[in-house]
């Protein structure tokens, strides 16, 4: 039986619903997601790609409890052979149902009804709706999961070509934003690379435990349906069984699953905030890539800013969100209560789309940095030799002076040289120090600013990040 058309108040009360449901996809053009989504990881959250989802796992399932002799072989060819005709999901006339069954999956598998035929009351036999919802959110979150991790490589491959385009390029390192010892710009970039492949390992991780089957009933005895189909469907999607269920797969594994989302997210904005601080007037050491015709500011037109890696603190910021509801899902009433399926028709969708996009966006900045190497060595000379006073500090330790005493005399000059803002000359002061220069000779102390010291390690440093 086809259903009427809906009058005016109920096409209403399903537009709302509809739009409650998906705000996290581009259903409604007037929010923000589009601009932060990409085409390939929103299909996989739309309703469509949802049915398709769904109806796989009931014609799977049927398929096993044809092979088991539970329902008639008619029933399961009778659902492919509708299915092979290539059939549009019809999303509003779902909806259209569930606006009177207040039951989605009930709604679904109407519509299916309607269009199969007699056959299909053979479908969903002893199974419960939370089988087929978290079987397809498991599928899923792997399709999602399969985007992301080509996205972690995309941007690994741009990371590594410029950590060894600029390998030996010295700059200075900082600790509490001040300058502490030199470093190279490579090995800024090799720390970023190593922090986000682990990044990718937690992900690959992530996928296969958030990558289960379940099909066992009401509460998860599997007291009307045989764990057999439960394993048929498994295999067919290239899923897991859940070892025990109870009406739903437990939330633990959707918890790890959105931390390490979140993980990920953080390590994506450490870097776009080293990026910010680079490209501060002050340092300019490096700066996102500005397009010919791009303006930076409405009112000053001088403005060059770092707005990509801004973005990205904000949009690391969203994906993080995701995971607090994540961890609050883990503790269900009894076997299941319903408090969770909001939480995830919001944070499935967002902090997959969020990140998806995310790892496109610095991998973008990453790829067209504008680095100045230039400005990196004078920053690095800015402070009149400050950087070096370590290695006096152990020049000093190794002729006999006390730990104590050699960091008093090096301090003492360096303070002098800070306070002048650099305009004087750590080495000339240490040289002019009488307790220095009894024990260290100029060409000691010279020797003891040499630049490339600090950098005999690099290639240990990059084999250990890139291999040999």
């Amino acid at each position: 039986m086809k259903h009427s058309p809906l009058n005016a108040s109920a096409a209403k009360i399903i537009s709302h619903r509809f739009l409650i449901e998906f705000t996290v996809t581009i259903k409604k053009d007037n929010i923000m997601v589009p601009r932060y989504s990409r085409p390939d990881m929103v299909a996989i959250w739309e309703p469509e790609n949802k049915f398709r989802i769904w109806f796989e796992i009931e014609a799977h399932a049927t398929d096993k409890l044809a092979q088991l002799g539970v329902v008639p072989q008619s029933a399961a060819d009778a659902l492919w052979d509708w299915w092979k005709t290539e059939p549009k999901i019809d999303v509003p006339a779902i909806d259209a149902i569930e606006a009177v069954t207040k039951h989605d999956v009930i709604a679904f598998l109407t519509w299916v009804a309607e269009n199969v035929g007699d056959e299909a009351r053979f479908m969903h036999q002893g199974m419960t709706s939370s089988d087929v919802l978290d079987t397809c959110l498991a599928v899923q979150l792997t399709q999602a999961t399969d985007l992301l991790i080509a996205d972690m490589d995309k941007l690994l491959e741009a990371i590594k070509k410029r950590a060894f385009e600029h390998k030996l390029t010295p700059t200075i390192g900082r600790s509490h934003g001040i300058h502490a010892e030199p470093v190279t710009f490579g090995m800024k970039l090799a720390q970023a690379y190593a922090e986000l492949e682990r990044g990718r390992e937690r992900l690959i991780a992530g996928r296969k435990e958030i990558a289960t089957c379940a099909i066992s009933g009401a509460v998860g005895t599997f007291a009307n349906i045989d764990p057999s189909v439960e394993a048929y469907v498994a295999e067919k999607l290239g899923l897991e069984i859940e070892p025990v269920s109870t009406q739903v797969i437990p939330r633990d594994r959707h918890a790890m699953y959105f931390a390490v989302l979140g993980v990920i997210a953080s390590s994506i904005e450490r870097l776009a905030v080293e990026v910010r601080h680079l490209q501060r007037t002050e340092v300019l050491e490096a700066e996102e890539y500005f397009s010919p015709g791009q303006k930076g500011s409405s009112a000053m037109p001088h403005k060059r800013n770092p707005i990509l890696t801004e973005n990205l603190t904000g949009l690391a910021r969203m994906v993080r969100s995701a995971v607090t509801p994540a961890m609050e899902n883990v503790a269900l009433w009894h076997e299941r209560d319903i408090s969770h399926s909001s939480v995830e028709r919001m944070i499935g969708p967002d902090a997959t789309i969020t990140l998806d996009f995310a790892l496109a966006r610095i991998t973008g900045v990453m790829d067209k940095l504008l680095i100045y190497p230039e400005r990196m060595q004078k920053n690095l000379d800015r402070m009149g030799g400050l950087v070096h006073s370590q290695r006096v500090l152990l020049a000093l330790t190794q002729s006999g002076i006390s730990r104590e005493d050699s960091y008093r005399i090096v301090q003492r000059n360096a303070m002098k040289v800070w306070e002048s803002d650099g305009t004087l000359s750590l080495l000339e002061l240490l040289k002019a120090d009488d307790m220095v220069s009894s024990k260290l000779s100029d060409e000691e102390l010279e020797e003891r600013f040499n630049l490339d010291y600090h950098f005999k390690n690099i290639d240990v440093i990059f084999e250990r990040v890139f291999g040999a």
